[in-house]
């Protein structure tokens, strides 16, 4: 039905990849006119390199940004880069778009980037907008938005996106953010979200009678990760992909020497061999004692092998620098605090302070020791010298030095210092120090001549598997006399 099709995007279309973060989103841009994409939302990615490049790829890429919500602070006006609302006419139905970001890009972008904006509650601004593009002539009201949503196994949907059906007037939305699989109805009405990195595409079909009143909507997902073998590569856009990546080779491809050990990472599982590598380098880097980094700044893992300029990129894809100031102790916990176990941002990655903290005690109140790497115990009035990026500095993820003293932004890049670390050692082979681990609760027993796991065990009543985990035994079968364990305790 291609005379009534609309293709939309969700947002955060140019953050992630080398070849879109070497050149500013043009290869996305180039993209999506094959694709034949019209309009889209505000993601927060999107302000990752300043606004001017955002009226750039609305020219480059054919496209319009549609955003309600976010006002520039200096005239408390609408920005003047993105449209509230477009109406687009197929087949003699007028669709009307309400564009909304996530008010969480206030913290979730540079703050340099969006200090002059405010991101203005969703619901109340579709409130504002809905009549208003009702009035303007609309049949329907989408909103396409950057907000999160989640769908359980019973099929319930809810979430920031979700909540925008409180507004009467709204006939379906379509979200963003979260990264999840969403299709299904809210209140009889359809919401999508397509999963993430271009892996699915979300439909929304509705059907009108001839006097242009919805009779039906139905939502679905494509999940084109799910049927490679069906899909033809499109011979321009693989013109588009072959010409920027043979322009780009000489960068990316070089390189850089091997790690002999697989750096895995994911932000909401915990501290990463790749988090404490990349912290490590930024503490080395610039001489400090204690360096921490967001986890949701570190996108994918390194693989056993060579590493090329083009991993790092994939992997350290936005271009924080590094930067260094004096903390005190208490201000060294609370920061550490916030990033442990967030299921918002992602754990917190660390080097140079071991820190014990029990995960039954409420947020804000878990760590239970400090110590820097010589044995000191960090003492909450004592300063130390300490290095983040200014995504953190700045109040990224929430993140709080504000107290901070003698506070220095290098410029120099934490990708440039992850790629120098990796040249001049020609190979790296990462051990995980557990800097950050949670408390062991047990009783202490002291491995006898003759012993096994499997006896310990029947001793005390418990199971070779959970003795095997409290103790993060590599080798179960390698425990020797004298070595100390714990038995857990149920």
């Amino acid at each position: 039905n291609p005379e009534g099709t609309i293709i939309v995007s969700a947002g955060d279309n140019y953050q992630g990849s080398a070849m879109s973060n070497l050149l500013y989103g043009e290869p996305v841009s180039a993209v999506f006119i094959e694709m034949g994409i019209e309009l889209s939302a505000v993601g927060n990615h999107e302000f990752d390199w300043g606004i001017d490049r955002i009226t750039k790829w609305a020219e480059d890429g054919g496209l319009t940004f549609v955003c309600a919500n976010i006002y520039d602070k200096r005239t408390n006006e609408p920005v003047g880069w993105a449209k509230p609302y477009v109406i687009l006419d197929r087949a003699g139905v007028k669709v009307g778009f309400v564009g909304l970001a996530t008010p969480e890009t206030a913290y979730k972008a540079l703050k340099a980037n969006v200090e002059n904006y405010n991101f203005n509650d969703p619901v109340a601004t579709l409130v504002n907008w809905v009549p208003k593009v009702k009035a303007a002539g609309a049949d329907i009201i989408i909103a396409l938005t950057h907000l999160g949503s989640f769908q359980d196994k019973e099929g319930k949907i809810t979430g920031e996106a979700a909540d925008l059906f409180q507004v009467d007037g709204v006939d379906a939305v379509i979200s963003g953010h979260t990264h999840q699989s969403v299709s299904g109805l809210v209140n009889g009405k359809p919401l999508v979200q397509a999963y993430y990195n271009g892996r699915t595409f979300a439909k929304m079909t509705f059907v009108f009678d001839e006097n242009n009143k919805l009779v039906s909507a139905e939502p679905s997902l494509d999940h084109l990760y799910n049927r490679p073998d069906t899909l033809k590569d499109d011979a321009n856009t693989l013109a588009i992909y072959n010409r920027y990546e043979t322009e780009l080779q000489p960068i990316l491809g070089k390189v850089l020497g091997k790690t002999t050990v697989e750096l895995g990472h994911d932000r909401y599982a915990g501290p990463s061999l790749l988090g404490e590598w990349t912290c490590e380098v930024m503490r080395e880097k610039v001489g400090v004692q204690i360096a921490m980094t967001n986890g949701g700044g570190l996108r994918t893992n390194i693989p056993a092998g060579e590493v090329t300029a083009g991993k790092l990129y994939e992997v350290m894809p936005f271009d924080n620098t590094l930067y260094t100031m004096k903390l005190s102790g208490a201000d060294v916990k609370a920061n550490i605090e916030h990033g442990i176990m967030n299921d918002d941002i992602g754990w917190v990655q660390v080097s140079g302070v071991v820190v014990t903290y029990n995960k039954e005690a409420e947020a804000g109140n878990r760590i239970i020791s400090m110590v820097l790497a010589d044995g000191t115990p960090v003492e909450m009035d004592k300063y130390y010298t300490v290095v983040t990026n200014d995504f953190m500095a700045t109040g990224g993820d929430k993140y709080n030095f504000k107290n901070a003293l003698e506070t220095v932004d290098t410029y120099i890049p934490v990708r440039d210092a992850m790629m120098d670390a990796i040249e001049k050692a020609g190979v790296i082979s990462p051990v995980k120090r557990n800097w950050l681990s949670e408390e062991k609760v047990g009783k202490l027993y002291v491995v006898e001549a003759g012993d096994s796991v499997w006896a310990i065990a029947q001793k005390f009543g418990t199971t070779m598997e959970k003795i095997i985990a409290c103790n993060e035994l590599a080798n179960p079968r390698l425990i020797r006399p004298g070595q100390e364990i714990l038995i857990p305790t149920d």
